[in-house]
This record gives structure tokens, sequence and C-alpha cells, in this order.
């Protein structure tokens, strides 16, 4: 998130975050021209039609933002409108840390070309780190800019185009710097519990809370690997049987993972590539940050009464607190919407 807001160190990556925003502003069109223009292709111009529709329910039903972002949109020539690159020490699950001045310090760096991102890669790993590229749709610049929808982003069904743009919305109204957990998890609740309201208001059912389910098994899973790593890495033992050992909880994670997917979820196969693929420490990062604390955020809106000023009021009054003091409030806020789930019969 942010990417543009971000100073890293050295001129190429300013050229490049420089570069690659001026880019997205030089080719974006205003939606409401698209959908008029007979050139449009009538399936764009029906799904940013409804996204027009989903950018004005954000403002007026749940209070975000009311500006120029997603009001544009840009074909990209490419996939994904960023890569982040990740990294942590060969034997740690904790990240390098990319610090920036308006952002504060996450756990990526993001390059505009898929180029760049390799070449980042390949100098993190050369100096023994782990790494991974993913590729990203979408990103905020938390209101410095008309955030346009990408094209990127229509790979996506309508749930999910119209969630990101309430997530991302969501980073433009309350964003704490350095706290990726806090951020991450906030925005996904707005995103969740907004698409469940803009589906209610169109007379459509709640979202499918099997795929949910699905999603959140899979990140325990691999929030478990984390642990046992962590567990391995701060052992003591020597390289070699870090590196043993390392291997070994990967492939077991596999073994697990396949007994979960047959137990719980047969003939469901969406994890399959994910797990087949090389698994390191930077690969695991992404996990978590968008779940850790939702239920928190989830009890906050309860308190509320479901009402967003007042959810957002209490949000930011948790913001300002200092991270430790504001992680044992958002742990009391998880336990006790914990406790009221186990409660209901």
């Amino acid at each position: 998130m942010g990417l543009l807001l971000c100073a890293c160190g050295g001129l190429r990556y300013y050229a490049q975050a420089v570069h690659g925003q001026g880019e997205l502003i030089a080719h974006r069109r205003a939606v409401s021209e698209l959908v008029h223009d007979p050139a449009t292709d009538p399936q764009l111009a029906a799904r940013l039609r409804q996204a027009r529709q989903a950018r004005r329910f954000a403002s007026q039903r749940l209070a975000l933002p009311d500006n120029r972002s997603y009001t544009g949109y840009v074909a990209l020539d490419r996939p994904y409108v960023v890569w982040n690159v990740f990294a942590t020490p060969r034997y740690s699950v904790q990240a390098v840390p990319q610090c920036f001045p308006v952002s504060g310090c996450v756990a990526y760096r993001g390059w505009f070309a898929e180029a760049d991102a390799k070449a980042d890669a390949a100098r993190l790993r050369a100096r023994g780190d782990d790494v991974w590229i993913g590729g990203v749709p979408a990103y905020s610049t938390l209101g410095w800019f008309a955030d346009p929808i990408l094209s990127s982003m229509l790979r996506w069904d309508d749930d999910e185009l119209d969630g990101t743009i309430f997530h991302e919305l969501a980073h433009q109204l309350i964003y704490v710097k350095g706290d990726t957990a806090f951020n991450e998890s906030f925005a996904s609740f707005v995103q969740s519990e907004g698409l469940r309201e803009w589906r209610q208001s169109r007379g459509l059912p709640p979202p499918d809370e099997r795929a949910r389910a699905m999603d959140e098994g899979f990140t325990r899973l691999v929030l478990d690997l984390r642990t046992r790593l962590a567990t391995l890495y701060a052992s003591g033992a020597d390289a070699a049987a870090m590196e043993a050992g390392k291997q070994g909880e990967i492939a077991a994670f596999r073994v697990r993972y396949a007994q979960w997917r047959e137990r719980d979820w047969p003939g469901e196969h969406r994890y399959d590539a994910w797990v087949s693929q090389p698994i390191n420490n930077a690969r695991l990062l992404p996990f978590g940050l968008y779940e850790r604390w939702t239920p928190a955020f989830a009890a906050l809106f309860r308190q509320a009464e479901g009402q967003w000023p007042a959810f957002y009021a209490s949000v930011r009054k948790l913001a300002r607190e200092p991270k430790a003091q504001r992680e044992r409030t958002l742990q009391a806020l998880c336990d006790s919407q914990q406790a009221d789930a186990l409660a209901v019969p």
C-alpha cells in the first residue's frame, strides 16, 4: 500500500515509482465517459457500471471518502500493476523491513516492472535471504492520488472487485504508520462487512461463507507452519540441523495440507498449486496480515451498533494508542468476540 509514498534508498527506486504512477495518471479515463462510449466493450461497460454503483454506495452508505478515487479506469499492458518483493533472513520468519517516511515499515518493496522486481529479488537472494515475488492487481496511494480501477482488478468477480474498492478506500480513511496488521485487518473488515451490506442493498444473499471458511482454514495451516519454523529457528541448532529441520517442517506441512483437504474439503483443489510450488519463509509473510485483528474490528462494529461513523471514531481512538497498548486492546476485543460466538447456542 502507498507505493508512491515510499522513500526507498536510491534514485532508481524513486524514478520507477514516479514514472509508474505518472503512467497510470496519463492513461486514466473517466468511468462515466467509458460506460457511455459506444466503442467500449459491452462487458467492460457493464462491469464498470456496477463498480461505479459500488463506489457511490461506499461513500453514501459506508461513510468512506467521497473523492475521485475509483472514478477512473486504466487498461494496463501487463497482468499486475506492481510486483511486491518480500524477504526474510534464511532462518527467520520475520520480514526484512522496508521503512518509508509516510507508510512506515512494511514487509515488502513494490516495483512497477516485473524485471525490476526480479532484479531486486536476485540482489536479496545473493546475500542469503529467502525471497518471494507476488504480483499485485491493486494498491492504494492513501488518498494522495485518485486511485483508478485497473484492468488487473477485472480478473476478479464482481464481489472481489467491489470489495477491493471498499478495502482501498478504508486505507484512505484510517492508516497507522508502521502497523500493517492493524491497517490490513481494519480494511479487510470494512471490505467484508461492506460487501455484505452492498449485496443486501441489492436483494442478494450474503457472500459465500463456504469459500471464506476454506480460506480461513488454509491460513491457519500456513500460520501453524510459520509458528513451527519460528520455534526451530529459536532453538540454537547449527546451520545444517536448521536447514534439515526447515525442509522437514515444510514437507510435514504438505502432508497436513493433504489430510486437511481430504478430510474437510474433498474435491476442492484451489490451494494445490500454491502448496506444490517451492515454499520458503518469505512466501509465508502475507498470511495473517489481513485477518489477525478482524474479530476485534467486528467487536467494535457491534459496540457501535452497526453505525459506520461511530465505528470509525472508535477505530481512530484505537489508532492513537501506542502500539503495545493498541495490541492489548485488540486482543481483548478478539477474546470478547470469540466468547460471544461460543455463547451463541
